[in-house]
């Protein structure tokens, strides 16, 4: 995912984005521990993905801030 696009999603958006993020690297984590995961480079996707989530939400808490 891009930043480009997060940046064009709304905030409920981004949180419904990032819990799915969250919810999808929890699964992926557990079938590790079974040893059922194909694709081990997901894990790095997802995390990239929840890290650019954040940085896209702390940017816009920080905007809103300065504003005030």
């Amino acid at each position: 995912m891009k930043v480009k696009d997060l940046r064009n999603m709304t905030d409920e958006e981004l949180n419904r984005k990032l819990e799915d993020s969250y919810n999808k690297l929890l699964h992926l984590r557990s079938d590790v521990k079974i040893g059922k995961l194909q694709k081990p480079h997901e894990i790095g996707i997802y995390r990239s993905d929840i890290a650019k989530i954040h940085t896209v939400i702390s940017e816009r808490s920080k905007e809103k801030k300065s504003e005030v």
